[in-house]
């Protein structure tokens, strides 16, 4: 497949004064100017998405990718050999809906080749061609989702205010878990909030993870792809946003989240949407979500090796409960801290059972010394059975 044929060159004027420095990313990221990059070099590759169909009045978001990438080849590069790419904007199809395939064509095609596509730009509904890159891989998808509003309004006009119905709805189906990150309950319809529920998916809002974001470190750890629209992030931090609030998560804590994102195996996909320049007057948020991008790529390349719950690097413990079921399985790693949880399958027909070991927090574990069952313990085995 010659992707060549998909983008247009990153242009030369957007980080012309930049290449003088050595320690820049500017110097360390390779991009297409004249050359399209090679692939067999690439752990990570970026994308720009200048689509601006998915909105009404969205038109400054076609501009987003270059004004991020102004900020972000100005950092200074971080730890590791990097191996990363600048593919340069994606064309727009003739159609939104050829847009999406575009986007899951390009991002199946680097998923193939375990390279980490990290989509920047266009409105939030462009995260509906992240998801259907994963179709081909044969496995089901875990989505994280961080976003003020909970986007099922399938009567809007705009395709970014229906895409988490239109993924969830999707056929063939092969969404396992979604979980919603800062949502604010006074934008969010209490109806939605009662179907994502009754599907036992996991929702969060903006206070619950300020008040502790390590506790949200595993649901990021569970997820495969991670969708993150700017107006999380709270207008004083990120004004480059026609929906921008007064409340949100802050700057810190977004880059947090993106570390998080960067350092797990199992995410193999991100996405920056939404972001206007347009409103954006002094840059600033461009500067935040560069800086996003750097944390990501940072926990990229402090990524450690396959989870081995054999191995002596992990402390397996039993909980006794007091009801069914009667016991349960914890596994710590002894330098990094991080837990995991078994949630075993329904037996079946040929009563032989298997179990799935899921991200969890000391606070999961803590909660059944407690004698109560977690709640990711209760949501994951309802989406077994």
């Amino acid at each position: 497949m010659n992707l060549r044929i998909f983008f247009d060159t990153v242009k030369t004027s957007v980080t012309e004064h930049i290449k003088t420095d050595p320690a820049s990313l500017y110097n360390h990221i390779v991009r297409y100017e004249n050359t399209f990059p090679s692939l067999d070099y690439a752990d990570i590759a970026i994308i720009g998405l200048t689509e601006e169909r998915g909105a009404l009045n969205a038109a400054g978001t076609a501009g987003a990718s270059d004004a991020v990438r102004e900020k972000l080849y100005a950092l200074k590069k971080g730890n590791g050999s990097y191996r990363i790419v600048d593919l340069g904007n994606l064309r727009c199809g003739i159609s939104l809906d050829e847009s999406y395939k575009r986007i899951k064509e390009v991002c199946e095609y680097l998923l193939n080749k375990n390279i980490v596509p990290v989509l920047i730009g266009s409105t939030h509904d462009m995260d509906f061609g992240q998801y259907l890159a994963y179709e081909g891989t044969g496995k089901f998808v875990s989505m994280a989702n961080i976003d003020a509003s909970i986007d099922m309004y399938t009567l809007s006009a705009e395709r970014n205010r229906q895409h988490v119905h239109n993924i969830l709805t999707h056929e063939p189906n092969i969404l396992f878990n979604y979980s919603h990150l800062g949502f604010q309950t006074y934008f969010t319809d209490q109806d939605i909030l009662t179907v994502l529920e009754k599907l036992y998916f996991e929702m969060y809002r903006v206070g619950q993870v300020r008040k502790n974001l390590e506790e949200f470190e595993p649901v990021i750890r569970d997820a495969d792809m991670l969708s993150f629209d700017i107006s999380a992030i709270r207008q004083s931090d990120a004004p480059g946003n026609k929906n921008t609030h007064p409340f949100g998560l802050s700057g810190e804590e977004a880059c947090q989240l993106c570390w998080y994102a960067g350092l797990s195996n199992k995410l193999s996909s991100i996405g920056f949407y939404e972001y206007d320049p347009l409103e954006d007057e002094k840059g600033q948020t461009a500067s935040v979500i560069a800086t996003m991008v750097w944390y990501f790529v940072e926990g990229y390349y402090s990524r450690q090796e396959e989870a081995d719950f054999e191995d002596q690097k992990y402390t397996k413990y039993f909980v006794a409960m007091s009801n069914e079921p009667h016991q349960l399985v914890f596994y710590k790693h002894i330098h990094s801290e991080k837990w995991w949880m078994e949630v075993p399958y329904p037996l079946s027909k040929s009563n032989f059972a298997r179990n799935s070991i899921v991200p969890c927090s000391y606070e999961d574990y803590m909660t059944a010394n407690r004698g109560e069952l977690p709640n990711r313990w209760i949501l994951t085995h309802s989406k077994l059975i």
